[in-house]
């Protein structure tokens, strides 16, 4: 089914996927009264004002990787000049419907876990209580020396003593960017900050591109999707093996697939029913429902 033109039905190893103007009463009938695990993306918090790196519309975007983060100083002062600006605004972010429909799914006990490629905490902000964190939070930063965990927001005080005016000096335009970054075209004499305790290097407790997220998060996910009766997938273009993985699973082991986002997916696929619309619209009349 690769390439499967949203809008229309198509049947893939026995299983009828649905899609067009039927998925979205297909998908509730679906996930009403199972068991569901749900696997959540970039997608979903846009709404709180958190762009995405794969939507329709979105701009092309180069994230920096793992190597070129522990290359050096350079690199290091490029990308917290730009996440100080960044966090600034992601900080202020909250929960939209989406989340909160989720949080509420699992209150009812309808839904079961919570895997989420995200890194904005918004989940839990919405009193989500169980979250895989799959890259972790940009709210901690972790030393690449000694491993110590701190709170993002007391290094954004750091910063703030050690570059005054930095972030107004930025100005209002300066577009945001996902993962508490922002576009800055001068990040020059950025001064860091580096760890209290042991003097090295601090980066943000999340995954960047070329990092392996750690095994323990992966396993606890196989099993929670394992033991689900449908994963549902909200926001996510699965671009990425992270996430994609997981949706594989399901479909290999027999477990319905529910995917809601807008436009096409790297897991469309493997999905029983595929939904094209935004999660704030879907996930409260899935919860209502």
């Amino acid at each position: 089914m690769a390439g499967c033109p949203r809008g229309a039905g198509v049947t893939v190893d026995g299983v009828r996927t649905v899609t067009g103007t039927d998925a979205g009463v297909r998908a509730l009938d679906l996930l009403r009264g199972r068991a569901v695990v749900a696997l959540t993306g970039a997608g979903l918090s846009t709404d709180s004002g958190i762009p995405d790196y794969r939507g329709p519309g979105s701009p092309r975007r180069t994230p920096m990787t793992h190597q070129e983060f522990v290359s050096g100083a350079p690199a290091q002062c490029r990308y917290w000049a730009r996440s100080h600006v960044g966090w600034a605004r992601m900080a202020h972010a909250e929960p939209n419907a989406g989340h909160r429909a989720l949080a509420g799914l699992e209150r009812a006990g309808a839904l079961q876990g919570l895997i989420t490629q995200n890194v904005d905490g918004l989940h839990g902000a919405a009193g989500h209580r169980d979250v895989i964190d799959l890259h972790g939070r940009i709210a901690d930063v972790v030393c690449l020396g000694c491993r110590a965990i701190s709170p993002r927001a007391e290094l954004q005080g750091r910063f703030t003593a050690l570059n005054p005016g930095f972030v107004e000096a930025a100005g209002l335009a300066v577009e945001a960017a996902p993962d508490g970054d922002a576009e800055l075209v001068a990040t020059d004499g950025f001064r860091l900050a580096p760890c209290e305790a042991c003097g090295g290097v601090l980066k943000p407790d999340v995954v960047f591109f070329g990092e392996n997220v750690p095994r323990d998060r992966v396993v606890r996910a196989y099993e929670l999707v394992e033991a689900a009766e449908a994963l549902l997938v909200a926001g996510s273009s699965l671009t990425v093996m992270s996430g994609l993985r997981f949706v594989r699973h399901a479909h290999k082991i027999g477990i319905p697939v529910v995917i809601v986002n807008r436009g096409a997916t790297r897991g469309d696929t493997f999905a029983t029913v595929l939904v094209d619309a935004g999660c704030s619209e879907f996930l409260p009349a899935l919860a209502t429902a």
